[in-house]
C-alpha cells in the first residue's frame, strides 16, 4: 500500500503539545450551553430539597429498536421537578404538570443541565405549567453508548431512526426520580419535546416517526431538510455581516481560486505562504482553512458583543489607520496581504498554538477521538456520512461566495472512506433522498410543532425558513423568525433584542395554550399570543438553488511537493494503519 508521506514543520516531540483544533473541521452544530450556579439549594412545589442539578440519572434504553433482543444500554439524563405540581383528581386522565424533554443532540450532554432551568424555554415552559423538564444525552455522545466505538457496525445505530425511536420509548417506559414518577409516562401525561439544531431537527422527525407519544414540540434552528451541497450555510452570513468585510473576502476568495487553479507555481506558493501555509501540500486543505473566520459568526449569539472573534477578524481587515473600509471593502491590493498577514500571525497559532500545517489535511482521517468513554466528534461524522449530509462548500459559480469553490461535498466525503471504510468503501453522497422523504423535510405539516428561526442563523437555509424554500406559518405549526442567530430563542438572555423575546413569548403562550387541549388538564385561561412578525426571504434565483456541485480542478486535491524546511521532521503513514499519528494527537485535540 501506497505510503502517504506528511512533513511535519515540529519535532515530533511537540506534536502532542501543539493542537487545538483541526483547522478543516466545521463547529459542532451545538445549542449554547448555560452556565448555572452549583451551589443553590432548590425545593420542590412542597418545600423538601432537591437533588443537584446534576446529578446523573440513567435509563435502560434499547441498543437496537428494530432487534430488542440485543439488550438494552445506560443512556444518561438529568432532570428536575422543582416547578411540578400534582393535584388529587381522580375523574381526569392527568394530575399534574406537563413533562419537558430535550435531548442537546451531538454533544455530552452533562454541559447542558442548564436547560432544567428557567433561563431557557424549557425552564419557562415548566414554570408556567408546573412542569418538570428533563435532559436526555443522545446515543453515541457523552457516556450514552450503546457500543463503546464508532467503527462500522455502530452506524447501523447511529441513526435518525433510532434517535427518535429512543425519545418514544424512554417517554413511554422511564419512571422520574420525583414523586410519583412512576405515573407520568407519556401515556399518562402531556410530553412537550424541545430541541435546537440537529436536536430541534429531531423534534420534527420524531413528532413524524412516532406519531401520538408527545403531545407538543418546540423546534429552534431545525435543519429539517438533510442538504449535501451546503453551501448555503454560508449564505446568511453573508446577508447579515458587515458588507465591507463579506466584499473584500469575496475579492480575496477569488483571488486565490483563480490562482489555485491557473497559477504558477511560483504564485501558488506565494500565496500558501503568506497565509501561513507554506507546507500544506493540498491546495483545497489550504483554501478551506480559511473558512474558520466564517465559522466564527456560529457562536455569535446577541449578547456575544463586539469583541467577538468574528467581528475582531474583520476589524483587521477593515480598519486601516482607525478609518473603517466603505461598503464596498478596501478592495484585493490592501485585502490579500492583510487577510494573509492576519491569518498567518494571529489566527492561524491561535488555532494550534504551535503551527503545524500540514494536520490541515483532509487525506488522512482528523478524526482520532473516537475511542471510549466520550467518542467526541466521529458521531457528528457518522450522521453525515449515512443520512444528512451538509457539507459546508463553495456556492455555485453564479452566486456571490465567502468560500473556495474548491471545498465542494467530495472534500468531506472523502473522510468516511477514511473512517468508516467497510460501510463507505469508496466516496459517496448520503442518501439525503430518502431522509427526506421519510421524514418530510421542508414539506412537513405536523400539528402542535412550534417553529422558531433566527435570521441571522448559518443554519438557517436548512429550516423552514430557509431562502431556498421559504414556509408560511400556520396555527397548528406557527413559525416564528426574530433577529438572532443559532438557537438564540432556547436562551432568555438572547431576549435583550425584542423580536427574538417576541418569539420566546410566543413560544411559552403557544405551548401553553396547547396543554390546556390534552384530555384531563386543568382548566386554564388561553395565552394571548402574537402573530408572527413578517419575514421576507432573500430572493435566489432557482438555477442557483439547485445547482449541482462542481466538478473540482484535480490540481486541488493532488499532493504538491513542498519546499523543505530546515530541521524539519518526516513522517511516512500507511493509509491502512495511522496509529503512530493518532498516538500523537489523540489526547490534545479539542474538535
Amino acid at each position: 500500500m501506497r505510503a502517504l508521506r506528511y512533513l511535519l514543520v515540529l519535532p515530533l516531540c511537540s506534536l502532542a503539545l501543539s493542537i487545538k483544533r483541526h483547522p478543516n473541521i466545521p463547529p459542532r452544530p451545538a445549542i449554547p450551553q448555560i452556565d448555572i450556579p452549583e451551589d443553590v439549594t432548590r425545593f420542590d412545589k412542597s418545600g423538601a430539597v432537591l437533588p443537584p442539578l446534576n446529578k446523573t440519572y440513567f435509563f435502560d434504553q434499547l441498543i437496537d429498536h428494530n432487534e430488542p433482543s440485543k439488550g438494552t444500554f445506560k443512556q444518561r439524563f438529568w432532570t428536575t421537578w422543582q416547578e411540578y405540581e400534582s393535584v388529587v383528581n381522580f375523574s381526569v386522565r392527568h394530575v399534574g404538570g406537563p413533562i419537558i424533554l430535550m435531548t442537546p443532540g451531538e454533544v455530552n450532554a452533562e454541559a447542558y443541565i442548564g436547560y432544567l432551568t428557567n433561563a431557557t424555554i424549557n425552564g419557562l415552559v415548566a414554570q408556567a405549567n408546573n412542569g418538570t423538564t428533563i435532559v436526555l444525552e443522545h446515543r453515541f455522545f457523552g457516556l450514552s453508548n450503546p457500543i463503546d466505538n464508532l467503527k462500522d457496525e455502530s452506524l447501523t445505530i447511529l441513526t435518525i431512526d433510532q434517535a427518535a425511536k429512543d425519545l418514544a420509548y424512554f417517554a413511554k417506559n422511564v419512571k422520574l426520580p420525583q414523586p410519583g414518577g412512576n405515573e407520568l409516562t407519556a401515556d399518562k401525561a402531556p410530553w412537550v419535546l424541545i430541541g435546537g439544531s440537529y436536536a430541534g431537527a429531531l423534534v420534527s422527525w420524531t413528532l413524524v416517526d412516532q406519531p401520538g407519544v408527545f403531545w407538543a414540540g418546540y423546534a429552534s434552528s431545525a435543519v429539517v431538510e438533510a442538504m449535501n451541497d451546503y453551501w448555503g450555510y454560508f449564505e446568511p452570513i453573508r446577508q447579515n455581516m458587515p458588507k465591507n468585510c463579506s466584499a473584500d473576502i469575496e475579492a480575496v476568495i477569488s483571488h486565490i481560486d483563480q490562482v489555485f487553479t491557473s497559477g504558477t507555481l511560483a504564485e501558488i506558493q506565494e500565496i500558501k505562504e503568506m497565509f501561513g501555509m507554506g507546507d500544506v501540500r493540498h491546495l483545497d486543505d489550504a483554501a478551506g482553512a480559511l473558512r474558520n473566520i466564517l465559522w466564527d459568526w456560529q457562536s455569535l449569539q446577541p449578547y456575544t458583543g463586539p469583541n467577538a472573534t468574528f467581528f475582531q477578524s474583520c476589524d483587521a481587515l477593515e480598519v486601516k489607520d482607525g478609518v473603517s473600509a466603505p461598503a464596498t471593502g478596501w478592495g484585493l491590493t490592501h485585502a490579500l496581504p492583510t487577510f494573509g498577514s492576519y491569518f498567518k500571525n494571529v489566527y492561524l497559532p491561535s488555532l494550534t498554538v504551535l503551527v503545524v500545517t500540514t494536520l490541515l489535511s483532509h487525506f488522512i482521517p482528523i478524526l482520532p477521538l473516537m475511542t471510549p468513554p466520550d467518542l467526541g466528534r466521529g458521531g457528528d461524522f457518522a450522521l453525515s456520512c449515512n443520512e444528512v449530509g451538509f457539507s459546508q462548500d463553495g456556492a455555485p459559480p453564479n452566486w456571490p461566495t465567502l468560500v473556495s469553490r474548491l471545498i465542494q461535498p467530495s472534500y468531506d466525503e472523502r473522510q468516511c472512506t477514511l473512517f468508516f471504510p467497510e460501510a463507505f468503501p469508496n466516496p459517496r453522497a448520503p442518501n439525503i433522498a430518502a431522509t427526506n422523504a421519510k421524514y418530510q423535510g421542508w414539506n412537513v405539516n405536523l400539528d402542535r410543532l412550534f417553529v422558531a428561526n433566527g435570521k441571522q442563523d448559518p443554519w438557517r437555509e436548512a429550516t423552514l425558513s430557509s431562502d431556498f424554500h421559504t414556509r408560511v406559518s400556520t396555527s397548528s405549526q406557527p413559525i416564528y423568525v426574530g433577529n438572532g442567530f443559532h438557537c438564540s430563542d432556547l436562551i432568555v438572555q438572547s431576549g435583550i433584542d425584542p423580536t427574538i423575546k417576541a418569539v420566546i413569548d410566543a413560544g411559552v403562550a403557544t405551548l401553553s395554550n396547547w396543554l390546556t387541549e390534552w384530555p384531563g388538564s386543568k382548566a386554564k385561561t388561553m395565552n394571548s399570543v402574537s402573530p408572527p412578525m413578517e419575514f421576507s426571504p432573500s430572493q435566489i434565483p432557482s438555477d442557483v438553488v439547485t445547482a449541482t456541485p462542481q466538478a473540482v480542478p484535480a490540481v486541488a486535491t493532488q499532493a504538491m511537493t513542498v519546499p523543505a524546511v530546515s530541521g524539519a521532521s518526516t513522517m511516512d503513514l500507511d493509509s491502512d494503519n495511522h496509529a503512530a499519528f493518532d498516538a500523537l494527537i489523540r489526547r490534545p485535540v479539542q474538535l
